[in-house]
Order: structure tokens, then C-alpha cells, then sequence
């Protein structure tokens, strides 16, 4: 259980009160078997809740349910994370010579200009 948990093996052997060396040679197993630890906990709480259901507790099937739909979630998550990402393919900037970008610059700064030009002119107009 107490890899299950995540606990690290130093901790678990002060938790038992063994040696780390003790933990290797009859936990050997277990601690192998560490990323699935985690997935047999969780079942054996279905199964649990679900065999309390069985003999009408109500609160164990309201668990059962909740149990079930956080590994519906889970499941969800896993598929969503597998699969590739569709990326927007990437517009290439259009490369461009030095005079036609200084005159694109000289255009935009023509523009910002007049647009202040203008709103100078509206707001002295209302005064």
C-alpha cells in the first residue's frame, strides 16, 4: 500500500521499521512493481465499494458511482493527451527587400499621421 501511496523506499523502510536492504530482499516484488502499485489500489476500492453495494449500502454505492466516473475522467485525460496535436501550418513571412520595407514603413507612418491629424482635429472642433 504504502508504494501505492508513492511512498520512497527510505520511508517506507522507517515506516516498517526495517532496513533498506531488508525492504529489497522481501519487498523485492512490490517495489517492481511500482507504476502499476497505484492502478490495484484504486481497483481494489471498486471492488470493495462495489461487493458493499452489492448488499444494499447506499453510501458505498454512491462511492461505486463516484469511484467509476473519476476513472472515466481519468480515461478521458489519457485519450485527450495521446493524441497528436493539429497544428496551424505556419504562414512563412514574405521576405522583402530593403526600399519596399522602408516603404511600407513610410505608408504605416503616414497612416498613424493622418489618424492623429484627425482625432486632433475632431477634438479641437469640439472645443
Amino acid at each position: 500500500m504504502l508504494v501505492a501511496l508513492g511512498w520512497a523506499n527510505p520511508r517506507i523502510c522507517s515506516a516498517l521499521g526495517i532496513t533498506l536492504p531488508t525492504l529489497h530482499k522481501h519487498y523485492f516484488y512490490e517495489i517492481r512493481q511500482r507504476d502499476g502499485a497505484r492502478d490495484k489500489l484504486e481497483i481494489r476500492r471498486l471492488e470493495l465499494a462495489w461487493e458493499l453495494a452489492e448488499k444494499g449500502n447506499v453510501g458505498a454505492l454512491r462511492e461505486f458511482g463516484k469511484l467509476l466516473e473519476r476513472s472515466d475522467r481519468m480515461e478521458i485525460e489519457r485519450e485527450l493527451s495521446s493524441e497528436p496535436k493539429h497544428e496551424e501550418p505556419k504562414v512563412k513571412a514574405e521576405k522583402v527587400g530593403k526600399k519596399i520595407a522602408d516603404e511600407r514603413r513610410a505608408i504605416d507612418a503616414d497612416a498613424d499621421l493622418m489618424a492623429e491629424l484627425e482625432r486632433e482635429a475632431s477634438h479641437n472642433a469640439h472645443h
